[in-house]
């Protein structure tokens, strides 16, 4: 059944093919995480937990695609929900969406299971980190180097669940993504996998700046794109278009050296970076502020001291608590990869759960405070979404989309493909799949080639 015929709103049914969704189904279709690094689905949700969580959040300034998903396709949404929950054998279904989203929970809760409740959120920021949505929805504490599923919880996405009600009858060939910033008309798109960024924001009217920079995935989390005709996959979640000369622009590429020399001669251990990282505010043994400090010392393991890596890397601590603009994240990430290269971990670390209950509420970054600093208020903070597919004329299907081990190409040049045919597989390791996903044709034509991990394909006709 094509992908248009199938996606919408619709009435949810006892027999519905939903109710025989395997984790099998879910990973023929190549579901991976869709809003984050693209861990398999059927991987997740093959845990045990009696709560599932739907992270409707979408806490990165000037994206929307979560939300206009679910505007537009409440029911499929909740449907891959309702399957990840027998799945994983979750008898509490929670979705987290913010507050100021009336419509949308006003739908949502007019035809929720009964097992399933919406829990509206502030609009602050990171309300999309899954540990703190954890606790938002369930009042548990993720403990330091855990996952969720530690405190008896799964978090997907909402593009993932919409992605898992499908996957028996379609798999993942799509993508949805918000275009905004600098550009004609912000919007959010639904496109083939493998088209180009340029091509997304060609779609918003193109940009509205001379020399427009890349911020993918979104300005806090996300990274500077340089090559702007790069590969849109299944985990690009938008595109924020900024002017060179714009601060998060400039932040961005400042090299390690600028980063260590100013920390170390201007940072004046005032704190605020710890005061308000959520990971210390769960109780973490994170405190960016010694990190800082430590650019002054060469003190064998004072990396591991100050625990660095339980860093979910935010960026709330260098975006918005500095005073001084220092980059207390990138500090901590830089110990972070190296203790992780070193395979060195701090064992038994210390945790202080209750700080959650003291602290976390009324220290949460209000979303509207975090744009007006990142210089974002004069951009138009929405993204309606257009649901005609993208037409593409050319596409190039990475072999790595996920977590894990590359795909392996199973299509040759000048094969005929067909849209949803698998062009990938993981390869086989003891007689098992590695970790990974398959990946599909997001388009009916022609192989052109397969090289440097992508597999081009020319539309047919």
């Amino acid at each position: 059944m094509a992908a248009d015929a199938v996606i919408g709103q619709r009435p949810r049914t006892d027999n519905d093919a939903m109710a025989n969704i395997t984790k099998e189904d879910v990973y023929e279709a190549g579901v991976v995480g869709a809003g984050g690094a693209g861990f398999p689905t059927h991987v997740k949700l093959s845990g045990r937990a009696d709560s599932l969580l739907l992270n409707a959040a979408e806490c990165e300034p000037l994206l929307h695609k979560d939300k206009e998903v679910l505007r537009h396709y409440a029911d499929l949404v909740v449907e891959g929900m309702t399957a990840a929950m027998r799945l994983v054998g979750a008898s509490t279904g929670r979705i987290g969406i913010k507050d100021k989203y009336h419509d949308v929970i006003d739908l949502l809760r007019r035809n929720l299971p009964a097992a399933i409740d919406v829990v509206p959120l502030r609009d602050t920021y990171p309300a999309g980190d899954e540990f703190i949505l954890v606790y938002d929805c369930l009042g548990r504490v993720v403990p330091p180097g855990a996952i969720p599923l530690a405190v008896g919880a799964v978090v997907i996405n909402v593009e993932t669940a919409m992605n898992v009600a499908l996957a028996a009858r379609q798999p993942v060939t799509e993508k949805y993504l918000t275009i905004a910033g600098a550009v004609a008309e912000p919007v959010t798109l639904r496109v083939p996998v493998g088209v180009t960024l340029a091509e997304c924001v060609a779609a918003a009217g193109g940009a509205t700046t001379p020399e427009p920079q890349y911020m993918v995935g979104g300005v806090m989390m996300g990274y500077l794109e340089e090559n702007h005709n790069a590969l849109v996959d299944k985990t690009t979640g938008g595109v924020v278009v900024l002017p060179a000369e714009h601060v998060v622009v400039r932040r961005r590429r400042q090299d390690w050296q600028q980063i260590v020399r100013i920390g170390r001669s201007a940072c004046d251990q005032c704190s605020y970076c710890t005061e308000l990282c959520p990971r210390w505010l769960l109780g973490h043994p994170i405190e960016p502020h010694r990190a800082m400090r430590s650019l002054g010392f060469n003190l064998v393991g004072e990396a591991n001291v100050v625990g660095t890596a339980f860093c979910c890397e935010c960026n709330l601590c260098s975006l918005y608590s500095c005073p001084e603009d220092l980059d207390p994240k990138n500090v901590c990430t830089q110990n972070k990869r190296r203790l992780a290269a070193e395979k060195r971990r701090w064992e038994n670390p210390p945790f202080s759960p209750q700080r959650a209950d003291a602290h976390l509420e009324n220290r949460k970054a209000p979303m509207a405070r975090l744009m007006h600093k990142l210089g974002l208020s004069g951009f138009r903070n929405l993204g309606p979404l257009r649901e005609q597919t993208l037409k593409a004329a050319r596409v190039g299907v990475k072999l790595k989309q996920h977590i894990g081990s590359p795909c392996q190409p199973v299509v040759e040049p000048g094969q005929r493909v067909t849209k949803g045919q698998v062009v990938g597989r993981p390869p086989i390791s003891d007689g098992k799949p590695a970790l990974g996903a398959p990946v599909h044709a997001s388009i009916d034509g022609v192989v052109k080639s397969v090289a440097d991990g992508v597999v081009w394909i020319e539309a047919a006709g």
